[in-house]
């Protein structure tokens, strides 16, 4: 059976990253009053190639569920068709789109987490902090603490970074931290890999809940937290191993690849 498909028209286009060709594009569905989605599911666009042969790739919207609209983070790729295609889009240009898709959803009912992301796995992550944090300056967190860790080699490539330090700003269990892997000399920020930071938040997180008496998933209560991860394989795969060599259980690691 055959996906229905929608058009997409972009609406605004903002470069994230000229050095990494990274690109923030807002769209608007011209089919739907209101475009219905769970924030950290994706879409899928397509497209025909130069060849003719019908394209489908997916992108995880990168914004928290607003009328018609929804966004996505995207970097260039050499060769890439769709990459190019979408970063090459300008307002008033349109693609045809299937979706929303996928389960990378915040588990319900909803615990402390951290979110950890590299690259433009940081797209789902600004979709949950949107939705728990909506511009309209709620907070929809019933004061569970939130962390989001996001690592990059860069300091060019820290994508969305004014957006998630005025929400840290703004809301005091929102905690942001922006790591890099290949610092220049000059950054006054972290600097090292994202699992290093997690299993330091994990571990805390362990011992303060001990202190409170709280059940963790490690003596068999309920879980107090999450985690959820977006990035490629091999960082998604170190930040699992590190959290069971903690005693987490594999049900409150969520994950999602995109390698």
């Amino acid at each position: 059976m055959a996906r229905q498909l929608f058009t997409a028209r972009l609406d605004r286009k903002l470069c994230l990253s000229e050095p990494a060709q990274c690109f923030h594009l807002e769209f608007h569905v011209e089919e739907l009053p209101q475009f219905d989605f769970i924030a950290g599911q994706f879409v899928s666009m397509v497209a025909d190639d130069p060849a003719g042969k019908n394209q489908t790739r997916a992108y995880s919207l990168a914004s928290g569920p607003r009328r018609n609209e929804f966004d996505i983070c995207v970097n260039r790729v050499e060769g890439g068709f769709f990459s190019n295609l979408l970063c090459d889009l300008e307002p008033g240009d349109s693609i045809k789109f299937h979706g929303p898709h996928g389960l990378f959803l915040l588990r319900q009912p909803l615990t402390d987490a951290i979110f950890i992301a590299t690259g433009t796995g940081i797209a789902p992550m600004r979709s949950f902090a949107e939705a728990l944090f909506p511009p309209t300056g709620e907070d929809l967190t019933s004061g569970r603490d939130i962390w989001l860790v996001y690592g990059t080699r860069y300091e060019t490539e820290v994508y969305y970074q004014s957006y998630f330090e005025r929400l840290a700003a703004e809301h005091p269990n929102f905690h942001y931290i922006a790591s890099l892997s290949r610092a220049r000399e000059g950054w006054s920020g972290n600097k090292g890999y994202v699992q290093e930071f997690v299993s330091r938040i994990a571990q805390e997180h362990a011992t303060r809940s001990n202190a409170a008496s709280e059940p963790t998933a490690a003596e068999g209560g309920g879980f107090n937290i999450h985690a959820y991860i977006c990035g490629l394989n091999e960082m998604v795969s170190a930040n699992r191993d590190k959290l069971m060599e903690l005693g987490w259980q594999r049900k409150q690691i969520v994950f999602e690849r995109y390698d």
